[in-house]
Protein backbone atom coordinates (compact mmCIF):
# COMPACT_ATOMS: atom_id res chain seq x y z
CA UNK A 1 0.00 0.00 0.00
CA UNK A 2 1.67 3.23 -0.92
CA UNK A 3 0.45 6.23 1.10
CA UNK A 4 2.30 8.77 -0.85
CA UNK A 5 -0.60 10.22 -2.91
CA UNK A 6 -2.93 10.20 0.00
CA UNK A 7 0.18 12.12 1.97
CA UNK A 8 -0.33 14.88 -0.75
CA UNK A 9 -3.88 15.13 -0.93
CA UNK A 10 -3.99 15.96 2.78
CA UNK A 11 -0.75 17.84 2.42
CA UNK A 12 1.14 15.61 5.15
CA UNK A 13 4.73 14.52 4.93
CA UNK A 14 4.87 11.32 7.04
CA UNK A 15 8.92 9.60 8.27
CA UNK A 16 9.27 6.05 7.06
CA UNK A 17 8.01 4.82 10.70
CA UNK A 18 4.71 6.86 10.85
CA UNK A 19 4.09 5.86 7.10
CA UNK A 20 4.58 2.12 7.98
CA UNK A 21 2.10 2.50 11.08
CA UNK A 22 -0.62 4.16 9.25
CA UNK A 23 -0.02 1.32 6.97
CA UNK A 24 -0.54 -1.42 9.74
CA UNK A 25 -3.76 0.63 10.97
CA UNK A 26 -5.30 0.68 7.59
CA UNK A 27 -4.51 -3.32 6.86
CA UNK A 28 -6.22 -4.10 10.23
CA UNK A 29 -8.91 -1.48 9.51
CA UNK A 30 -9.79 -3.53 6.17
CA UNK A 31 -9.50 -6.63 7.59
CA UNK A 32 -11.93 -5.84 10.39
CA UNK A 33 -14.38 -4.71 7.18
CA UNK A 34 -13.62 -7.72 5.19
CA UNK A 35 -15.01 -9.90 8.57
CA UNK A 36 -18.20 -7.35 8.45
CA UNK A 37 -18.76 -8.85 4.93
CA UNK A 38 -18.83 -12.34 6.56
CA UNK A 39 -22.29 -11.56 8.50
CA UNK A 40 -25.35 -12.90 7.61
CA UNK A 41 -27.77 -10.17 7.25
CA UNK A 42 -30.56 -11.91 5.35
CA UNK A 43 -33.48 -10.80 6.60
CA UNK A 44 -32.18 -7.99 9.22
CA UNK A 45 -33.58 -4.41 8.32
CA UNK A 46 -31.28 -1.98 8.26
CA UNK A 47 -30.75 0.62 10.49
CA UNK A 48 -30.12 4.36 10.90
CA UNK A 49 -28.83 4.24 14.72
CA UNK A 50 -28.36 0.68 16.96
CA UNK A 51 -30.01 3.19 19.33
CA UNK A 52 -34.00 3.58 19.83
CA UNK A 53 -33.85 7.04 18.98
CA UNK A 54 -36.21 9.01 17.07
CA UNK A 55 -35.64 12.51 15.68
CA UNK A 56 -38.22 14.90 17.06
CA UNK A 57 -38.70 17.53 14.01
CA UNK A 58 -40.49 21.25 14.66
CA UNK A 59 -42.76 22.15 12.40
CA UNK A 60 -41.54 24.47 9.01
CA UNK A 61 -43.30 27.73 9.80
CA UNK A 62 -42.15 30.92 7.85
CA UNK A 63 -41.07 33.70 10.60
CA UNK A 64 -39.74 37.41 10.20
CA UNK A 65 -36.43 37.50 8.71
CA UNK A 66 -33.45 39.37 9.64
CA UNK A 67 -32.13 41.99 7.82
CA UNK A 68 -28.52 41.35 6.18
CA UNK A 69 -27.51 44.44 7.95
CA UNK A 70 -28.39 42.94 10.86
CA UNK A 71 -26.93 40.14 10.32
CA UNK A 72 -23.73 41.62 9.35
CA UNK A 73 -23.41 44.05 12.09
CA UNK A 74 -21.84 41.63 14.58
CA UNK A 75 -19.34 40.24 11.74
CA UNK A 76 -15.26 41.06 12.28
CA UNK A 77 -15.07 41.89 8.52
CA UNK A 78 -17.45 41.87 5.61
CA UNK A 79 -17.06 42.41 1.61
CA UNK A 80 -19.79 42.83 -0.79
CA UNK A 81 -22.69 41.98 1.61
CA UNK A 82 -20.85 39.05 2.46
CA UNK A 83 -19.18 37.42 5.27
CA UNK A 84 -15.47 37.81 4.55
CA UNK A 85 -13.08 34.76 5.76
CA UNK A 86 -9.63 33.83 4.86
CA UNK A 87 -8.83 32.00 1.92
CA UNK A 88 -8.61 28.40 2.04
CA UNK A 89 -7.49 26.87 -0.97
CA UNK A 90 -5.08 27.81 -3.53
Amino acid sequence: MDLRPFEAMAKLCLSENERETAIRRAEALLESFYAIETVNTEGVAPMVSVLGIENVLREDTVSQAISRDVLLAGAPETSGGYFAVPKTLD
